[in-house]
């Protein structure tokens, strides 16, 4: 009986002497949410190109802007439907080499670029190879980072995240504008493709798939969660996911509504502007400077849309969102100049703040209607996204051709925008998550 009692005092002043594991100050998702941020960073480079590209092109191979908009068309349509593979490709191999292999793919498409001579060639490099690799890292990669590694704080993180996009192109559209004015297009792609594959050490050394993965819980979990098991057959999923999805109203009001966000920011503005600044007589540089502000603004609209979703109906804000982007839209026509204007500016600024303050919003309605394949179904939404884009991207060009210039582009994304903000209001309210479909497999 003594011996018994001597131990559990020696156990005792060994707990004592044995220093507790102290908790980081900082947890480590929070680090994995900035190399994120980086990594979309540096493939935002691209993002900020094609709108540089249209005359430069048109000049150089005689190729038509309705041609040389088909090939953003199909860099922005795969953008959009490679998504919801890679999001089932992420949770079958894992987010780090996922991405990697994404950033190279950007890096080799937009570098050979450099070598073409037909305008099959643009459509390889650029629509084809570009596309796909930004697909992989298109806001589904957000979505997985977001619901993998934060139960608390997902809404302001979201938004973070997805100003990462606009902040790549503050970055990089004044340097690639001054470089297609004063050199030539050619520099500017091999810049992308250096910015692209720069960011790829970041991403395997940093990066990790799960918090089990460095023994923490999410941020703001009470448990710790497993790791789950890989989930093979990712074509299989991303298509069962959408079939089941499909089958449900809220998933066809989110993609039409963000089929129309795409439509009028990647499809008519970032496409179209420069150049329809251009037909106005506003040098390049200036007008990609706009541009760039909008990327300013837009960084303080998502992150802050991202604190209202955490907040306030994300479809009472998504309404909001595209009912003053559309009112917006059909003033832009007035404001076009051969200089920068007071008006002018408001209109960026007042732009950027809505550019993708839909995101945060639209994805926890994904959330909250679909569960844990919610990362696949907004995957499957940004598809929409994209086809929208692409749609408007390819139009536009045809339309400049036909009309002479962009007036019935903006007036008609404006009504566009309207139709949205109601789709948003009728989009019915689910407490109760969808079961995931792998777990139902």
């Amino acid at each position: 009986m003594l011996y018994g009692v001597t131990q559990t005092r020696e156990a005792a002043a060994a707990a004592q002497e044995t220093p507790s594991p102290r908790k980081p100050r900082i947890h480590r998702a929070w680090f994995v949410a900035a190399v994120t941020f980086v990594t979309i960073i540096g493939a935002a480079a691209f993002r900020s190109l094609p709108g540089l590209l249209i005359d430069p092109l048109h000049q150089d191979f005689g190729w038509s802007r309705g041609t040389i908009s088909a090939a953003v068309s199909i860099n922005l349509a795969l953008y959009g439907l490679t998504a919801p593979f890679a999001a089932a490709l992420m949770d079958r191999f894992g987010i780090r080499r996922v991405v990697a292999v994404a950033l190279t793919v950007i890096a080799v498409g937009s570098g050979l670029t450099v070598w073409m001579t037909a305008a099959w060639q643009l459509m390889l490099c650029w629509g084809l190879l570009v596309g796909l690799g930004s697909g992989s890292m298109a806001l589904a990669f957000a979505a997985t980072v977001t619901n993998r590694w934060f139960t608390e704080r997902r809404g302001l993180v979201t938004g973070i995240l997805t100003a990462a996009s606009a902040s790549g192109q503050l970055i990089f559209l004044p340097v690639l504008s001054w470089m297609v004015e004063k050199h030539d297009w050619r520099p500017a792609a091999v810049t992308v493709a250096l910015a692209a594959l720069a960011v790829v050490p970041f991403v395997w050394l940093l990066l990790r798939d799960h918090p089990a993965d460095v023994g923490l819980k999410p941020y703001g979990a009470e448990e710790f969660v497993p790791k789950p098991e890989p989930v093979p057959g990712a074509a299989r999923r991303a298509v069962t996911v959408l079939v089941k999805a499909a089958r449900t109203g809220p998933f066809w009001l989110l993609a039409g509504t963000f089929a129309i966000c795409g439509a009028s920011t990647n499809g008519l503005i970032q496409t179209h502007f420069v150049p329809a600044a251009h037909d106005a007589h506003m040098p390049v540089q200036a007008a990609a400077s706009l541009l760039a502000v909008i990327g300013v603004f837009d960084v303080v609209g998502t992150i802050a849309s991202g604190w209202f979703t955490d907040r306030f109906d994300a479809r009472r804000l998504l309404a909001m969102y595209y009912a003053l982007r559309g009112v917006s839209l059909l003033f832009l026509p007035m404001l076009l100049a051969p200089s920068v204007h007071p008006p002018m500016l408001f209109f960026i600024v007042f732009y950027g703040l809505d550019w993708v303050a839909t995101v945060p919003p639209t994805v926890a309605l994904c959330r909250e209607q679909y569960g844990e394949d919610s990362a696949i179904v907004f995957g499957w939404v940004l598809a929409s996204h994209q086809v929208g884009a692409a749609l408007v991207a390819f139009l536009g060009g045809v339309a400049r051709d036909v009309f002479g210039s962009y007036d019935m582009v903006w007036y008609f994304s404006g009504a566009l925008c309207a139709a949205a903000a109601l789709m948003a209001l009728v989009i019915r309210r689910k407490q109760t998550p969808v079961p995931s479909v792998a777990a139902v497999a």
